[in-house]
Protein backbone atom coordinates (compact mmCIF):
# COMPACT_ATOMS: atom_id res chain seq x y z
CA UNK A 1 0.00 0.00 0.00
CA UNK A 2 2.99 2.41 0.66
CA UNK A 3 4.53 1.44 -2.13
CA UNK A 4 1.47 2.04 -4.47
CA UNK A 5 0.92 5.43 -2.39
CA UNK A 6 4.78 6.57 -3.47
CA UNK A 7 4.59 6.15 -6.85
CA UNK A 8 1.60 7.95 -7.09
CA UNK A 9 2.77 10.59 -5.48
CA UNK A 10 5.94 10.51 -7.67
CA UNK A 11 3.71 10.66 -10.56
CA UNK A 12 1.72 13.40 -9.83
CA UNK A 13 4.89 15.47 -9.06
CA UNK A 14 5.62 14.45 -12.54
CA UNK A 15 2.87 15.45 -14.13
CA UNK A 16 2.95 18.72 -12.45
CA UNK A 17 6.46 19.74 -13.09
CA UNK A 18 5.52 18.58 -16.87
CA UNK A 19 2.39 21.02 -16.97
CA UNK A 20 4.52 23.99 -15.51
CA UNK A 21 8.25 23.64 -17.95
CA UNK A 22 7.46 20.99 -20.61
CA UNK A 23 3.82 22.07 -21.78
CA UNK A 24 4.92 25.80 -21.03
CA UNK A 25 7.85 25.42 -23.10
CA UNK A 26 6.19 24.34 -26.27
CA UNK A 27 4.07 27.03 -25.95
CA UNK A 28 6.72 29.50 -25.35
CA UNK A 29 8.11 27.88 -28.73
CA UNK A 30 5.14 28.18 -30.38
CA UNK A 31 4.71 31.51 -29.19
CA UNK A 32 8.28 32.74 -29.97
CA UNK A 33 8.13 32.04 -33.62
CA UNK A 34 5.35 33.97 -34.54
CA UNK A 35 6.63 36.93 -31.85
CA UNK A 36 9.58 36.85 -35.08
CA UNK A 37 6.42 37.57 -37.94
CA UNK A 38 7.47 40.21 -40.05
CA UNK A 39 5.50 43.67 -40.01
CA UNK A 40 5.77 44.22 -44.12
CA UNK A 41 7.12 42.26 -46.47
CA UNK A 42 9.75 42.84 -49.23
CA UNK A 43 9.11 43.81 -52.54
CA UNK A 44 8.99 40.91 -54.70
CA UNK A 45 6.97 38.02 -56.98
CA UNK A 46 4.38 35.94 -54.65
CA UNK A 47 3.55 32.76 -55.98
CA UNK A 48 0.24 31.17 -54.60
CA UNK A 49 0.94 28.44 -52.63
CA UNK A 50 -1.56 25.93 -53.44
CA UNK A 51 -0.76 23.26 -50.67
CA UNK A 52 -2.16 26.30 -48.14
CA UNK A 53 -4.42 28.46 -50.44
CA UNK A 54 -8.22 28.58 -51.60
CA UNK A 55 -9.81 30.01 -54.05
CA UNK A 56 -13.95 28.86 -53.33
CA UNK A 57 -17.33 30.31 -54.25
CA UNK A 58 -21.14 29.65 -52.36
CA UNK A 59 -24.26 29.68 -53.51
CA UNK A 60 -27.36 29.80 -51.77
CA UNK A 61 -29.04 26.76 -52.63
CA UNK A 62 -33.59 26.96 -51.69
CA UNK A 63 -33.06 30.30 -50.26
CA UNK A 64 -32.10 28.43 -47.42
CA UNK A 65 -28.40 27.85 -47.18
CA UNK A 66 -24.47 28.65 -48.97
CA UNK A 67 -23.61 25.25 -51.00
CA UNK A 68 -19.33 25.68 -50.93
CA UNK A 69 -17.32 24.51 -53.73
CA UNK A 70 -13.46 25.95 -54.67
CA UNK A 71 -10.91 24.94 -57.49
CA UNK A 72 -8.44 22.16 -56.87
CA UNK A 73 -6.23 23.12 -59.75
CA UNK A 74 -4.89 26.75 -59.72
CA UNK A 75 -1.80 29.05 -60.08
CA UNK A 76 -1.50 32.89 -59.40
CA UNK A 77 0.62 35.66 -58.24
CA UNK A 78 1.15 38.87 -56.45
CA UNK A 79 3.29 41.37 -57.75
CA UNK A 80 4.29 43.10 -54.27
CA UNK A 81 5.71 46.62 -54.40
CA UNK A 82 6.21 47.52 -50.89
CA UNK A 83 7.17 50.70 -51.52
CA UNK A 84 4.20 51.81 -53.17
CA UNK A 85 1.31 48.90 -52.24
CA UNK A 86 -0.79 50.92 -54.92
CA UNK A 87 1.56 49.91 -58.20
CA UNK A 88 1.06 45.90 -56.92
CA UNK A 89 -0.93 43.15 -59.00
CA UNK A 90 -2.33 40.12 -58.56
CA UNK A 91 -3.51 37.58 -61.01
CA UNK A 92 -4.45 33.76 -60.94
CA UNK A 93 -6.18 31.06 -63.22
CA UNK A 94 -7.98 28.83 -61.86
CA UNK A 95 -9.24 25.37 -63.84
CA UNK A 96 -12.66 25.21 -64.62
CA UNK A 97 -12.60 21.50 -64.70
CA UNK A 98 -11.32 21.28 -61.03
CA UNK A 99 -14.65 22.14 -59.14
CA UNK A 100 -15.53 20.38 -55.99
CA UNK A 101 -18.43 21.09 -54.34
CA UNK A 102 -17.80 17.25 -52.78
CA UNK A 103 -20.53 15.60 -54.80
CA UNK A 104 -19.62 13.76 -57.88
CA UNK A 105 -22.91 14.15 -59.65
CA UNK A 106 -22.99 18.18 -59.20
CA UNK A 107 -19.37 18.51 -60.08
CA UNK A 108 -20.43 16.97 -63.19
CA UNK A 109 -23.04 18.73 -64.33
CA UNK A 110 -21.32 22.02 -62.71
CA UNK A 111 -19.07 21.23 -65.64
CA UNK A 112 -21.17 21.16 -68.61
CA UNK A 113 -22.92 23.82 -70.44
CA UNK A 114 -25.44 24.58 -67.64
CA UNK A 115 -22.45 26.14 -65.96
CA UNK A 116 -19.08 25.52 -66.63
CA UNK A 117 -18.71 24.33 -70.34
CA UNK A 118 -15.29 23.19 -69.34
CA UNK A 119 -14.65 21.99 -72.54
CA UNK A 120 -15.67 25.19 -74.55
CA UNK A 121 -14.26 27.53 -71.28
CA UNK A 122 -11.58 25.77 -69.41
CA UNK A 123 -10.13 28.25 -67.34
CA UNK A 124 -11.57 31.37 -65.14
CA UNK A 125 -9.05 34.01 -64.44
CA UNK A 126 -8.70 37.15 -63.32
CA UNK A 127 -5.98 40.23 -63.45
CA UNK A 128 -6.02 43.49 -61.26
CA UNK A 129 -6.36 46.64 -62.75
CA UNK A 130 -5.81 48.65 -59.93
CA UNK A 131 -5.34 48.29 -55.97
CA UNK A 132 -6.14 51.29 -53.73
CA UNK A 133 -7.11 52.58 -50.67
CA UNK A 134 -10.61 53.78 -50.07
CA UNK A 135 -10.98 55.04 -45.98
CA UNK A 136 -9.68 52.14 -43.90
CA UNK A 137 -9.91 49.86 -46.54
CA UNK A 138 -8.03 48.18 -49.30
CA UNK A 139 -9.90 47.45 -53.00
CA UNK A 140 -8.37 45.38 -55.54
CA UNK A 141 -10.20 45.84 -59.13
CA UNK A 142 -9.54 43.65 -61.79
CA UNK A 143 -10.63 42.20 -65.10
CA UNK A 144 -12.72 38.22 -64.36
CA UNK A 145 -13.21 36.30 -66.88
CA UNK A 146 -15.80 33.45 -67.00
CA UNK A 147 -17.40 31.28 -69.90
CA UNK A 148 -15.75 33.65 -71.79
CA UNK A 149 -17.15 37.04 -70.32
CA UNK A 150 -14.97 39.61 -69.10
CA UNK A 151 -15.90 42.08 -66.74
CA UNK A 152 -14.27 44.63 -64.23
CA UNK A 153 -15.11 43.49 -60.69
CA UNK A 154 -13.68 44.59 -57.19
CA UNK A 155 -12.21 42.81 -54.37
CA UNK A 156 -12.13 44.51 -50.54
CA UNK A 157 -9.03 42.68 -48.94
CA UNK A 158 -6.63 42.14 -46.79
CA UNK A 159 -2.93 41.17 -45.68
CA UNK A 160 -3.58 38.80 -43.04
CA UNK A 161 0.35 38.67 -42.14
CA UNK A 162 4.02 37.95 -42.88
CA UNK A 163 6.74 35.38 -42.60
CA UNK A 164 9.92 36.19 -42.99
CA UNK A 165 12.73 34.87 -45.44
CA UNK A 166 14.17 31.76 -43.84
CA UNK A 167 16.66 28.65 -45.50
CA UNK A 168 13.78 27.72 -47.61
CA UNK A 169 11.71 30.46 -49.31
CA UNK A 170 12.41 34.08 -49.49
CA UNK A 171 9.05 35.37 -47.52
CA UNK A 172 5.63 34.55 -47.09
CA UNK A 173 2.30 36.51 -47.49
CA UNK A 174 -1.20 35.92 -46.42
CA UNK A 175 -3.97 37.47 -48.25
CA UNK A 176 -8.11 37.06 -47.75
CA UNK A 177 -10.25 38.73 -50.05
CA UNK A 178 -13.71 37.88 -51.28
CA UNK A 179 -16.62 39.66 -53.11
CA UNK A 180 -20.13 39.02 -54.74
CA UNK A 181 -20.59 38.20 -58.36
CA UNK A 182 -24.16 37.61 -60.67
CA UNK A 183 -23.63 34.39 -62.14
CA UNK A 184 -26.18 35.34 -64.90
CA UNK A 185 -23.33 38.22 -65.66
CA UNK A 186 -21.64 35.51 -67.54
CA UNK A 187 -24.27 33.60 -69.00
CA UNK A 188 -24.67 30.88 -66.45
CA UNK A 189 -28.50 31.24 -66.60
CA UNK A 190 -29.40 27.74 -65.05
CA UNK A 191 -32.47 27.27 -62.66
CA UNK A 192 -35.01 30.12 -63.06
CA UNK A 193 -37.32 29.04 -59.80
CA UNK A 194 -35.44 30.86 -57.81
CA UNK A 195 -33.98 27.04 -56.32
CA UNK A 196 -30.25 28.60 -56.98
CA UNK A 197 -29.62 32.19 -56.05
CA UNK A 198 -28.32 34.02 -58.79
CA UNK A 199 -25.47 36.16 -56.56
CA UNK A 200 -22.23 34.16 -55.98
CA UNK A 201 -20.05 34.84 -52.85
CA UNK A 202 -16.04 34.48 -54.01
CA UNK A 203 -13.61 33.64 -51.14
CA UNK A 204 -9.65 33.71 -51.68
CA UNK A 205 -7.54 32.80 -49.01
CA UNK A 206 -4.13 33.31 -50.14
CA UNK A 207 -0.74 31.97 -48.83
CA UNK A 208 2.19 33.20 -51.56
CA UNK A 209 5.58 32.66 -51.09
CA UNK A 210 8.80 34.44 -52.46
CA UNK A 211 10.97 32.83 -54.17
CA UNK A 212 14.13 32.72 -52.26
CA UNK A 213 17.37 34.91 -54.00
CA UNK A 214 20.69 32.92 -55.23
CA UNK A 215 23.52 33.84 -52.58
CA UNK A 216 25.20 36.37 -55.28
CA UNK A 217 28.71 35.05 -56.33
CA UNK A 218 31.85 38.09 -55.87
Amino acid sequence: MKRTSLLLSIAFLAFVTLSQTGAGAINRTFAERFETQAKAGDSGLYAFDKAHSFIGFKVKHSGLIDVPGFFRDFTGAVNFDSADMTKSSVEFTAMATSVDTGVKGRDDHLRRADFFEVEKFPELRFKSTKVEKVGNNWMMTGDFTLRGVTKSITFPFQIAGWLPADERHGGKMGITAQTNINRRDYGVNYSTNAMLSDEVKIDLQIEAVKKKEAPKVD
